[in-house]
């Protein structure tokens, strides 16, 4: 049975390892302890960014910022694609194929590769634009109804002060996931993270906590913001009651990945479902990695 408690979560902020940005552990004794914040705000000593619940009024900011945090991972996939070696050698022989059908015309060749690079931009975009949409019809459609409505749920948005304006700098969401819900929450769009709702190994043991988003706007990145949104999903889930936290994340998504496998998460699994056709995900060559941590 999940617990309900109080949703706020106050702690003094600092790297992953209670450290502030920059600074290393050695003998410095460091600045003296700074007091503690109010409940349900948490303030970081590198910027001025605090950490509290969802409000309606943030509804434009979170969802602008929501789909700027998904749709910006398009380039780096399609260029991971790219990259990979399949694709270069299916570049070289299509572009080679225009260059002898073009009759040694150098712009077939670049045509008939830019053909398939093009292809695999749109396999890219379709991937992300894909688990966007679902998104957008499903729990970012409301997110007061879905979190904060829900006891067991709960979202954050991390504010900041800009020109005397308070502008959103991050968001966070957790939603509390019981064991064989999946398919079911698939079926009305929503279900795990990535692959629709489709059961997963390993899925269906107790209830867990999924880490439904986190995104930090790119001029409050490199300041510990996203660090603080993950550790206050975290006590969230602790206060639930919950042993374990679960997050998604495409294989494109470095940034995301090195901060989960420092805060401790641990990948189990890694598959290709994705909320687009399966083989529009493979011709991206875009994996969801499944990560979890036991808290």
């Amino acid at each position: 049975m999940v617990q309900k408690r109080s949703r706020g979560t106050a702690r003094e902020t600092g790297n992953e390892w209670g450290e502030r940005d920059g600074e290393g552990s050695g003998n410095d004794p460091g600045p003296e302890p700074i007091p503690a914040p109010p409940r349900n705000v948490v303030f970081s000593p590198s910027a001025p960014v605090s950490i509290r619940p969802y409000r309606p009024a943030d509804k434009a900011s979170v969802m602008s910022l929501f789909r700027f945090g998904v749709m910006e991972h398009v380039y780096p996939a399609f260029f991971k694609s790219m990259s990979h070696p399949d694709h270069v050698g299916v570049a070289i022989s299509i572009s080679m194929a225009g260059y002898v059908l073009g009759g040694s015309s150098y712009f077939e060749a670049l045509l008939f590769g830019g053909a398939w690079a093009g292809l695999v931009y749109y396999c890219c975009h379709e991937v992300y634009m894909g688990y966007l949409n679902r998104k957008l019809r499903a729990e970012m459609s409301d997110v007061q109804t879905h979190f904060l409505d829900n006891p067991n749920n709960h979202f954050w948005v991390a504010e900041t002060e800009v020109n005397g304006k308070s502008k959103v700098a991050g968001l966070a969401g957790v939603l509390v996931r019981k064991g064989g819900d999946e398919a079911h929450h698939g079926n009305n769009g929503g279900g795990s993270s990535w692959n629709g709702g489709q059961a997963m190994n390993g899925e269906g043991e107790g209830s867990y906590g999924e880490l439904f988003q986190l995104a930090v706007s790119f001029p409050h990145r490199r300041k510990g913001v996203g660090r603080q949104l993950l550790h206050t999903s975290l006590d969230f889930c602790k206060e639930q009651g919950l042993s374990r936290v679960v997050l998604e994340t495409s294989s494109p998504q470095l940034a995301a990945l090195g901060l989960a496998k420092k805060t401790g998460f641990v990948q189990m699994s890694s598959h290709s479902f994705t909320h687009s056709n399966r083989w529009i995900a493979k011709l991206a060559r875009i994996d969801v990695l499944r990560m979890e941590k036991a808290i």
